[in-house]
C-alpha cells in the first residue's frame, strides 16, 4: 500500500511540478532523505522490539558535533570518530539500562536522556551551536559529498546500512529475539531470551547507527548545527517508521518498511518544496500523515492486553 502510495505521489508530482522529473532534482531527492533514512533503519530496531527512542537524535548530534570538534585539532579522524562512537554507546546504554532494568517507560527514560545529554554538552564540550568541518578531513566529506561511479556516496551508505539491518533482522539470531521481545516480551523471556541485556543491546546498535546518519549529514553541509536537536528531524524520523508500516505494538516490520517510508516522505518534501510552503505548512502535511498512519496502524494490528503483557 506503501509502494503504491509512493508511485501514485511520485506520477502527480511528476505530471503537475516543474522541474520535479529532472534528473538532477530526483538525484539530490535520493541524496537527500538518504541521512533520514539511515536515522529511520536505527529506530525501527527500537521500534519493532516494541520500544521508543527520542533520544536518538540528540546522541547522534551531541556525538558527530564532538567528533567534529575533535577533528579540527591535531586529533586523527578515527580518534575523533571512536569518540563519538563511545559517546552513543553510553547513550545506548544509559537508555537500555532505564528500561529493561530501572523499568522506566522508553518513552519518559529516553526523553529525559536526550534532554540530559544534550545540556550537559552544551554547557561543557560543544564551543558553540554550529560544528564546521574542517575541509582536510576527506573521510567525513567523501560520506556526504563523494560519489562512487556516478552514485552518490549518501545513497550507498543508506543501502549498505539498510542492507546490513536487515540480514541482522532476519538471518540472525539476535534479529528473530528482536522480533520475539517486540511481539510479547514475556513469551520471550518464558522461552529463555535474555530480554533485559537484549534491549540493552536494541538501543545501544540503535544509537550507533544513527551515527552513521549524523556523519553523512555533516559531510554533506561541512558541519552540523546542533539546533537540529531541538528541531522536527525525530518527528520526521518517527513519520517515517510508521508511515513506512513498523507497527508501534511491537514485532512487526522490517527494513523494507523503511525503505518505503523515506520514498515516501522524500518525494513529499521535495514536492511540498518545490511548491514553496513554508514550514509550519509542511508541519501541518506531515502532523496529518503522521495521525492517519497511526490511526490505521491501531485498525490493522489492535493491542490485546492478554498477549501484550510484559515482565518475567
Amino acid at each position: 500500500m506503501v509502494l503504491f502510495v509512493v508511485v501514485a505521489l511520485f506520477v502527480v508530482f511528476s505530471l503537475t511540478l516543474d522541474g520535479f522529473l529532472n534528473v538532477d532534482n530526483l538525484v539530490n531527492l535520493v541524496r537527500s532523505v538518504s541521512a533520514l533514512g539511515i536515522f529511520g533503519v536505527a529506530m525501527a530496531v527500537v521500534v519493532i522490539a516494541r520500544g521508543m527512542d527520542l533520544s536518538l537524535i540528540a546522541s547522534m548530534g551531541v556525538a558527530t558535533a564532538v567528533a567534529i570538534q575533535l577533528m579540527r585539532t591535531p586529533v586523527s579522524t578515527p580518534v575523533a570518530l571512536l569518540t563519538g562512537l563511545g559517546i552513543v554507546v553510553i547513550m545506548g546504554l544509559l537508555n537500555g539500562f532505564l528500561i529493561a532494568f530501572v523499568e522506566i517507560p522508553a518513552l519518559f527514560a529516553t526523553l529525559a536522556s536526550g534532554l540530559l545529554v544534550y545540556g550537559l554538552a552544551r554547557t561543557t564540550v560543544l564551543d558553540g551551536l554550529i560544528a564546521e568541518l574542517p575541509g582536510d578531513r576527506q573521510f567525513v566529506l567523501a560520506l556526504g559529498q563523494g560519489t562512487v561511479f556516478g552514485i552518490p556516496v549518501p545513497i550507498i551508505v543508506f543501502a549498505v546500512v539498510a542492507v546490513l539491518a536487515q540480514l541482522m533482522l532476519s538471518r540472525t539470531r539476535g534479529g528473530r529475539f528482536i522480533y520475539a521481545h517486540g511481539d510479547n516480551a514475556g513469551a520471550a523471556a518464558l522461552t529463555g531470551i535474555a530480554v533485559r541485556p537484549l534491549t540493552v543491546f536494541e538501543y545501544t546498535a540503535s544509537a550507533a547507527t544513527a551515527l552513521v546518519g549524523g556523519l553523512v549529514t555533516a559531510g554533506a553541509v561541512g558541519g552540523l548545527n546542533t539546533q537540529v536537536i531541538d528541531g522536527s528531524l525525530i518527528y520526521d524520523v518517527l513519520l517515517v517508521v510508521v508511515v513506512g508500516g513498523i507497527s508501534l505494538v511491537g514485532g512487526r516490520g522490517s527494513v523494507a518498511s523503511v525503505v518505503a517510508g523515506t520514498a515516501l516522505i522524500g518525494i513529499m518534501l521535495n514536492g511540498m518544496t518545490i511548491m514553496n510552503m513554508n514550514t509550519h505548512e509542511q508541519d501541518i502535511v506531515k502532523g496529518l500523515i503522521l495521525l492517519a498512519a497511526l490511526v490505521l496502524d491501531n485498525r490493522l494490528h489492535p493491542r490485546d492486553e492478554e498477549t501484550v503483557r510484559q515482565g518475567d
